[in-house]
């Protein structure tokens, strides 16, 4: 496990956030430390599957293994004030079970396999499942999808392959 740029040992805050209307909508983790900030912009995609792989780990894992979490390490703690902000390619979900905290790991998209995560922010159970929840609500709050091909359906109607042209556009509000 490559050692990270920066490290958030005391998560005071885990937020995910939709900015935009639905179908111009950017998506953010802001993760809060002591006096430390970030900014990780990642794709809806990645936020999605991030609260999966969430909502999978801690299905796994006993409720007692997480009743008192440790502490994390703080010898990589990010000196105070730091301020990062960047685009995520690659992010990677891990548990701790002699601390019982979770740890994520946020690469830039430019970033290769053998370069390390510019941050590894660590949290307890109970932060990481409210961010999951959260995360899940922002996903799915987008524009309805089409019960013929999946695809989203634009406040303006939806022109769906599945009709091949024989069906006039499709909007949220036809039945």
């Amino acid at each position: 496990m490559a050692e990270p740029k920066y490290e958030f040992t005391d998560v005071s805050k885990l937020e995910a956030e939709a900015i935009g209307e639905p179908g111009k909508r950017t998506f953010r983790i802001k993760v809060d430390s002591s006096s430390s900030t970030a900014v990780i912009w990642v794709e809806k995609e990645q936020l999605f599957q991030l609260a999966l792989a969430v909502h999978q780990l801690t299905a796994t894992l006993l409720e007692s293994e997480d009743s008192s979490p440790g502490a994390a390490p703080t010898e990589n703690e990010a000196p105070p004030l730091t301020r990062l902000e960047f685009k995520a390619g690659r992010m990677a979900l891990r548990h701790d079970g002699e601390r019982a905290m979770f740890m994520v790991d946020a690469h830039e998209t430019e970033s290769d396999e053998a370069e390390p995560p510019v941050i590894r922010f660590w949290s307890a159970r109970t932060v990481m499942e409210e961010f999951a929840e959260e995360a899940v609500r922002i996903c799915s709050s987008g524009r309805p999808l089409c019960p013929l091909c999946g695809g989203p359906i634009d406040p303006e109607g939806h022109k769906c392959p599945r009709v091949n042209g024989h069906h006039g556009k499709l909007s949220d509000t036809d039945e």
